[in-house]
């Protein structure tokens, strides 16, 4: 494999997303395609990159139907890219849009690529359906029948309800549970209280409030099918209207509710990465550089409490790695896939007893919480599983772009029980 000598540096030097739109409002007829086309474009515009020849394109959807499996090359053919811009489909769940950026990142790292777009996109309205299994297998038999007698004795087995479609699910095969019963498991074996759930999920809905009125997202965001910002943000909210909604997994005894819990959402976001030369050779700056990255898996069949907990193994061993602490940070951006989640992780970090339960040895202690998600995260801008990743990174770049300096650390869970952490410095 022919690379550079050295290990280059790798610039973040633009950003680009659609507003994030709750399911089933503004792009319940908008596909995975149609909405990835539009965020490409939107970054083209942006840093006048018609007609260019990128090194590569690379990002994914978590839910996308069999005729999606060459998503992101096909998005690229209908942009203003030259067409012969290679791009590659990956997935790692709510992970996808960064484990894109460490890839499109390794390959400039390496000498391999000069330049590339990463992110990611998702429907949760406009899914692909699973027919039912015996009409998947009357149909099968009819393809393979050779007389019109056989393929009417075949549908002569049809039943009524066997026309129902299966929506596509997103529990864990190997638990049963969705992501937020796992969750809500995770709230009471580490005791996080509905109350500290609700108070964190109203100070992320007012700061991404005031990030919009400073005029943080003018030029990050494309406006998209008469959306010009995320539907999910709720300026009005208040701990007395989020204390009257109702458990949403356990009905009885849950502190999970729509209002602490991140929406079913439609978006997608990409970020622009390339070496120091290219960015100059394009009078593009360099608004911050990834440095480190870390995915790690952790069991949660039997310990089903530890589904979203993978970041904290990934995070140690990456602050190792890059000989940081974690209280080393100017900015921390943590993914709230649920207020549960993010308040356990930070509850593990300053426990010894919770780290050394994960077998770990040491505990990473705690954080500036004034310097957590600053704008807001996902829960108020919404979580189309995988643009939130692009979504993150690009937050974090502009923040340290407008600090002039400093060091920035994300985390972002995943389904099936993984994660992944980067650094980007300034």
């Amino acid at each position: 494999m022919k690379t550079t000598k050295e290990i280059r540096k790798v610039a973040i030097v633009g950003y680009n997303r659609i507003p994030f739109a709750r399911r089933n409002t503004a792009y319940v007829h908008a596909s995975n395609q149609d909405m990835f086309v539009a965020t490409l474009n939107g970054l083209i515009e942006r840093y006048h990159l018609q007609g260019q020849l990128l090194g590569e394109v690379a990002g994914g959807a978590v839910v996308k139907g069999s005729r999606e499996s060459n998503l992101i090359r096909e998005s690229v053919m209908d942009t203003s890219l030259d067409p012969r811009t290679p791009a590659v489909d990956i997935q790692q769940a709510c992970a996808t849009g960064v484990e894109a950026a460490i890839y499109i990142a390794n390959k400039i790292a390496l000498g391999q690529i000069d330049s590339g777009i990463a992110g990611g996109v998702d429907s949760s309205s406009n899914v692909p359906l699973s027919v039912s299994e015996n009409l998947k297998n009357i149909l099968l038999g009819v393809d393979r029948s050779k007389t019109f007698t056989e393929k009417l004795k075949l549908f002569s087995k049809l039943r009524f309800r066997d026309l129902k479609p299966d929506d596509a699910r997103i529990d864990e095969p190997k638990t049963g549970l969705s992501m937020g019963g796992h969750t809500e498991i995770s709230a009471k074996y580490y005791n996080i209280s509905r109350k500290k759930q609700d108070e964190y999920v109203l100070e992320s809905h007012q700061k991404m409030v005031k990030a919009y009125e400073r005029g943080f997202f003018n030029d990050m965001i494309t406006p998209y099918l008469g959306l010009t910002k995320d539907n999910n943000l709720r300026a009005d909210t208040s701990l007395e209207k989020l204390a009257r909604l109702k458990p949403a997994f356990d009905k009885e005894h849950g502190t999970l509710t729509a209002g602490n819990s991140s929406p079913l959402t439609d978006g997608a976001a990409c970020v622009l990465l390339a070496s120091e030369e290219w960015a100059k050779e394009h009078n593009l700056p360099i608004l911050a550089y990834i440095t480190f990255a870390e995915a790690a898996a952790i069991e949660y069949v039997e310990n089903k409490q530890n589904l979203l907990m993978a970041p904290v193994y990934a995070a140690t061993r990456m602050l190792e790695k890059a000989e940081m602490k974690l209280q080393d940070f100017d900015f921390y951006e943590i993914h709230e896939a649920f207020a549960a989640q993010v308040l356990t992780t930070l509850k593990i970090w300053e426990s010894p007893e919770l780290t050394k339960g994960l077998g770990l040895e040491h505990n990473l202690g705690s954080i500036d919480r004034t310097k957590l998600n600053v704008s807001g995260s996902s829960i108020p801008a919404g979580h189309p599983f995988a643009a939130s990743g692009a979504r993150i990174i690009a937050t974090m770049a502009k923040l340290l772009n407008e600090k002039g300096s400093g060091k920035g650390f994300i985390s972002v869970c995943a389904a099936r029980g993984q994660g992944v952490t980067m650094i980007i410095e300034k």
